[in-house]
């Protein structure tokens, strides 16, 4: 975190619109990041949406969230990081944003956390999509092998059957394709907002149309409780930059395959949390994932 939150960094993409650099392998690399603390995230979002409303779990998370990034970005880059010509471009991917966590973390009180994130994995088929047809990105053979790959290691896994496909399943199939044109849209948005530009607007803005949802359901919570959401914060936020920056630094195509990895954390979280056991599927499946990212990492390394 201290090292891809440099003071230097901060300053000087937030002033003026950003241009973007393309570093597949350090976008990679962000983005494995990124899936290890959303797992962690998700994982405490499920544990406390089973106390808690869900606009109180969504609003306290993306609310603490708001306040870690803002402790650390605000002072190196004052007001400037706010400066931008595309305010309706960040209200509308807020917005998707919005509908997708809501989506989520509704999946999450309905069904198993990893039947949730299996059905997850079909964003990225959706995230390509929309590369291919509004941003009009190149995708080798290579990156469709690997998307294509990863896929089956993720139907190796899940083993589809009906069981996977429960009440909470449509939500959670919403999230993914939502999530899939959202990874897009930042990608395009990337082109001029830096990723400290797009982090702050994104959660200023979610946090207000979170906020809209107490209302309807607020408990106070325990000092335990207020922990784990504290907790859910931070990781969120830290997830948060690391999503973004990955996108800002490497083609969507490039770096989604690897948010298949969210798989192995979410099966090392179910294991620990609710003593849900690895089965041969997942493990074989697993493998085949983490192969199509790991091939894929070696060959854009080789590329440049």
């Amino acid at each position: 975190m201290t090292e891809a939150i440099r003071p230097e960094a901060i300053r000087d993409d937030s002033s003026r619109p950003a241009t973007r650099r393309e570093h597949v392998p350090l976008g990679i690399l962000y983005m494995v990041g990124a899936t290890s603390v959303f797992a962690m995230s998700s994982a405490t979002s499920k544990w406390l949406v089973d106390i808690y409303p869900v606009g109180e779990v969504l609003f306290t998370r993306s609310g603490l969230s708001l306040i870690a990034c803002a402790l650390v970005i605000l002072p190196q880059t004052g007001l400037a990081v706010f400066h931008t010509s595309r305010r309706r471009d960040h209200v509308m991917r807020t917005l998707s944003q919005t509908f997708s966590q809501t989506c989520l973390i509704i999946a999450f009180s309905l069904m198993p956390l990893a039947s949730a994130v299996a059905i997850n994995f079909s964003a990225p088929l959706f995230t390509t999509l929309v590369a291919i047809l509004l941003l009009k990105e190149k995708v080798g053979f290579v990156r469709w092998f690997a998307l294509i790959v990863g896929f089956i290691g993720v139907l190796i896994v899940t083993n589809p059957g009906a069981e996977t496909f429960q009440i909470g399943a449509p939500f959670a199939l919403a999230n993914a394709m939502i999530y899939g044109s959202v990874t897009a849209a930042v990608r395009g948005m990337t082109a001029t907002e830096s990723a400290e530009t797009l982090l702050m607007y994104q959660l200023s803005l979610i946090t207000v149309f979170f906020s809209l949802m107490l209302p309807f359901g607020f408990t106070i919570p325990s000092w335990w409780d207020a922990g784990l959401m504290l907790f859910n914060g931070i990781t969120n936020a830290i997830g948060q930059y690391w999503w973004t920056r990955a996108l800002h630094l490497a083609p969507a195509s490039a770096v989604t395959p690897f948010f298949y990895l969210s798989l192995l954390w979410a099966a090392l979280l179910g294991y620990l949390v609710w003593g849900d056991l690895p089965t041969l599927g997942l493990m074989v499946g697993s493998a085949v994932v983490v192969g199509s990212g790991l091939f894929l990492l070696w060959r854009e390394s080789l590329r440049r």
